[in-house]
């Protein structure tokens, strides 16, 4: 399952990458596919250097420090040494609204961050659960896999929006279809969401089962979930940026149909569904 989930990652992303060539080719031609792509990789690199402190920053997350939070520090090490990685730094954003994200290009370069709404929250067992499921985000890699296919999204969508004004006087042949044009700003958007939502969802799903199997307590992170959504409900993050939205465990924004529709995450019953399947399979062993 984990080979298969990693594959589709990939999958997706080089269909978004594929995406962005073939849009800058419709908005400039020959020279248009070469700009999208070259700016695309400009945009990989960036991410991958500095998303973690550009998403720590956005949220205003602040270092906590050993003797504030005791065991928070001990869920961090006990789980990071049974999943082989370093200890990543951990990082308080002052919020009322219950959550918890990872960042990070690599587990050598990663740090999880906690509200303190999460920390009153949940009981240290449910606890231990949100942070096996990020800290399986850092040893699978999610957070680069995420960021990265969230950037070529970003592309996708700015070319298709801006391209003629971008590379659109760059065309090496008759010129772009009015046509053709408007449809690709019109899908191209779309699609690249999609894909987007797509690898973000799969992603979800991998760092549930792996943080599980890590703590053997899917069910404490079930019910964590739950609470959790409740939580956004009744204390959203109002002034967080969507665009942020794949980094937490859960969605921080509240509920409705359209967002639910569009969400970076799978809805909470199913994710609750299969982990109360892995702990029906625990118990069989």
């Amino acid at each position: 399952m984990h080979f298969v989930n990693t594959l589709k990652t990939l999958v997706f992303m080089g269909v978004l990458t594929a995406l962005i060539v073939v849009v800058g080719g419709i908005f400039g031609g020959k020279s248009g596919m070469i700009i999208a792509f070259v700016f695309a990789l400009v945009m990989n690199v960036g991410s991958y250097w500095f998303s973690d402190k550009i998403a720590l920053a956005a949220h205003g997350a602040q270092p906590i420090a050993r003797e504030q939070a005791p065991v928070l520090y001990e869920i961090v090490e006990k789980l990071a040494n049974k999943a082989g990685i370093p200890v990543p730094p951990i990082y308080l954003i002052p919020t009322d609204s219950p959550n918890a994200f990872a960042t990070g290009r690599d587990p050598e370069h990663s740090a999880v961050a906690v509200t303190a709404g999460i920390l009153k929250m949940l009981s240290e067992s449910e606890l231990e659960g949100v942070l096996a499921h990020e800290l399986g985000h850092v040893k699978n890699r999610d957070v680069l896999l995420t960021t990265i296919a969230a950037v070529l999204a970003g592309v996708v969508t700015m070319i298709a929006q801006n391209g003629i004004y971008f590379i659109g006087g760059s065309r090496d042949d008759e010129g772009p279809n009015p046509l053709v044009m408007l449809v690709a700003a019109i899908l191209a958007p779309i699609a690249a969401t999609l894909i987007n939502l797509a690898i973000s969802r799969s992603r979800e799903y991998e760092a549930d089962a792996t943080g599980a199997e890590m703590c053997g307590k899917p069910l404490e992170l079930a019910d964590a979930l739950a609470k959790i959504e409740r939580g956004a409900q009744v204390r959203p993050m109002t002034d967080a940026n969507p665009a942020y939205a794949s980094l937490y465990i859960a969605n921080p924004f509240p509920q409705n149909w359209l967002v639910n529709l569009m969400s970076t995450h799978p809805p909470t019953q199913e994710r609750i569904f299969r982990l109360q399947q892995m702990a029906r399979t625990m118990h069989t062993r």
